[in-house]
Formats: structure tokens, C-alpha cells, sequence
């Protein structure tokens, strides 16, 4: 199926992009959740639907769909390189909005999710990016415990922020995920680089922070991250995704890529002193991860063992980054290399 065009001079206020990698069975739910979306008839939008090289009827269910579609331009992308950080540059050069709402094939919008987007954005000027929460659709219910750990799965609550838009800590890697996010797409074409450090989970490798990177680099040139109590979507999390072995997996991919997310906003003089600051921090982290490790009991012991996961992959970054992310040319052969690390070992 050939990527979908469209007049070059249509201009849309917003432009859905969804990459979906083995979909078929996702976006149907997905589609019919677009058409409840509350839009005022004036409103110019479309969707893309990306292929990231799926290997089942992905690009059929799109096509059937497109058959009987109404609401709005359906359109398809296919993007060869597995990665979803691949996928979102494919989507941002098909589009044609004003702004970008990246959509994951297995999260819900809240109905006025788009419109209140968009208002938030006039009157924000200054805003790169702009977020809300994500509230977990566990096919089961989770563990007890499991909110310590949840934000692997992109479910993110921000109490913190007491239920008021506000400002995102880049700095601090306080960063909404992709999984619902609106992005200023001229601003992105200006700031973000094409080939990413950090290109996204694949079948075979968790390695994370794919959706980090944009944002930092947003950021790096003086654009706002905010934060929207409004726009509120549900991510599906399938039992299968609860797995220990999953899970484990993921945290892994998490921690990682901290040390790669830090130096990009920090200057080249300070890479060595957050490399100490990392490992170091990391495991003093460890340490006290350990002993509530050693006295807990039940779940909330295997809830506390993916958080030690993730520290650990957090002490092991700056590593990682030197002799497998930095030497990343061309991105695809890096990638293969990561995967048959971690492979190794297991």
C-alpha cells in the first residue's frame, strides 16, 4: 500500500499522526474512538496512520477503513526503519498541520482532547509541546503497588502539579511521554535532529527514552513544555504487558538511556561530571532500593526488583552510551548491535 498524498496546498490546524507497528487488531478501537471526538465543523484535521514495517493486515485495516471514512482526510504512511522515533519523523513529513498530535495505536483521546489541544496552544505561545495525563486501561487489574511503577507503561497521574497546567522540568527529565502529546511541527522540524541517539523499542530491544529526546531538544531551543490537566487519554495495557519478564525488560531500556538524555542540554565541559554524577547517584539509589528489597514481601517485592532494574540500567548508562549509542552511524547497524548485546546478555 503506497503512502497516501494530498494536495500540497491543503493546510490542516491539526494533523493526528499514529505509528503502529502490528496494529490490526488496535486500530479499530482506535478509529471508532476518533469518531466520538467533539470538533467544531469549521475545524481542519486529518490523521496518518504510519506503518512501522508491519508484518500483519495492518495496512488492510487502514485501507478498509479509509473506504467508509468521513470525519476526516485518512491517510497512510510506511515507515521501513523499526523504531517509533522513525515513525514520528515519517508522520511529521506527511503532515500538513499547523500542530502535530501524536496518537499511540493502543491509547484513547478524551473526546475534547483535540480542540482543547488547540486552544491551549493559542494562548501559549511559547509552547514546543504540550501534555496531559494518561490513566492506565488495565485489561486486569495490576498488582498492589504497581503505581511505584507504572510510569514504564506511560501512565502518568502528575499530582505533583495539583490538577493545574504548568510547566514541565526538562532539566530534570520531568517530561510527558508520546503516547498522547501535541507538538508545534514547524518548531520540531527546527530543533529536533533526524537521526536520533535513541530510536525506540523494537520486538527484540526495550531500549527507551525515544520520546524524551524530542522534547530536550524542544527545550534546548527555548521552547516551553507544558503541561494540561484537560486533555486526558487511556492507555490499554493488555495482562501480558504485566509480566515480570516484561517489565524487567522495560526498566531496563528506561534506565539505559538516562545518561544519553542528560547531555543533551548539558555542555561538553560537564559530560564527565554527570557521568560520576549518574553512576554514583544510581547506586546509592541501589542501595537503599536493596534493603526495602530485603524486608518487603510478596508484590510489593516485585514491584521494588523492576525498580532496582532500572537503577541499575541507570548506573550502567554512561557506559552504554559510549560504546554503543555514541558511535551510532548509520542508525539501523548501532540498533542491530544493541539488540544482539542485550541478547547476549541474558
Amino acid at each position: 500500500m503506497a503512502d497516501s498524498v494530498i494536495d500540497t496546498d491543503s493546510t490542516f490546524e491539526i494533523s493526528v499522526i499514529v505509528p503502529t507497528f502490528n496494529g490490526e487488531s488496535r486500530l479499530p478501537d482506535l478509529f471508532k474512538s476518533f469518531q466520538k471526538f467533539i470538533i467544531p465543523p469549521s475545524f481542519r484535521w486529518e490523521i496518518i496512520v504510519i506503518d512501522n514495517n508491519s508484518g500483519d493486515r495492518t495496512a488492510d485495516v487502514v485501507r478498509s477503513w479509509q473506504d467508509s471514512w468521513t470525519t476526516c482526510p485518512l491517510r497512510y504512511g510506511f515507515e521501513p526503519c523499526q523504531g517509533a522515533a522513525y515513525a514520528r519523523w515519517k508522520g511529521i513529513d506527511l503532515a500538513q498541520g499547523r500542530y502535530v498530535i501524536f496518537v499511540d495505536d493502543d491509547n484513547v483521546l478524551a473526546p475534547h482532547w483535540i480542540t482543547a489541544a488547540w486552544k491551549f496552544a493559542q494562548t501559549h505561545p511559547n509552547a514546543g509541546a504540550i501534555a496531559g495525563p494518561v490513566v492506565g486501561d488495565y485489561e486486569t487489574p495490576p498488582p498492589e503497588n504497581f503505581e511505584q511503577i507504572e510510569k514504564f507503561l506511560a501512565v502518568r497521574d502528575y499530582p505533583d502539579y495539583d490538577n493545574q497546567p504548568c510547566l514541565f522540568a526538562p532539566q530534570n527529565l520531568q517530561l510527558p511521554p508520546s503516547a498522547a502529546l501535541l507538538v508545534d511541527r514547524l518548531r520540531w522540524l527546527n530543533s529536533v535532529p533526524r537521526q536520533q541517539l535513541l530510536t525506540g523499542k523494537t520486538p527484540q530491544f526495550l531500549l527507551q527514552g525515544d520520546d524524551y529526546e524530542p522534547l530536550l531538544y524542544l527545550h534546548k531551543h527555548g521552547w516551553e513544555i507544558w503541561f494540561n490537566p484537560e486533555l486526558v487519554s487511556y492507555h490499554k495495557i493488555p495482562q501480558w504487558r504485566l509480566t515480570q519478564k516484561y517489565l524487567t525488560q522495560l526498566a531496563r531500556g528506561c534506565g539505559l538511556a538516562t545518561y544519553a538524555l542528560r547531555l543533551i542540554n548539558a555542555p561538553r565541559s560537564q559530560h564527565r561530571y554527570l557521568a560520576f554524577k549518574t553512576s554514583l547517584g544510581s547506586l546509592k539509589r541501589l542501595l537503599v532500593k536493596g534493603i526495602e528489597w530485603a524486608i518487603a514481601s510478596g508484590a510489593l517485592k516485585r514491584v521494588i526488583a523492576i525498580e532496582i532494574v532500572f537503577l541499575w540500567g541507570t548506573f550502567e548508562s554512561p557506559i552504554f552510551y559510549h560504546r554503543k549509542i555514541r558511535k551510532k552511524s548509520p542508525p539501523q547497524i548501532v540498533e542491530a548491535k544493541m539488540q544482539q548485546q542485550y541478547k547476549a546478555g541474558d
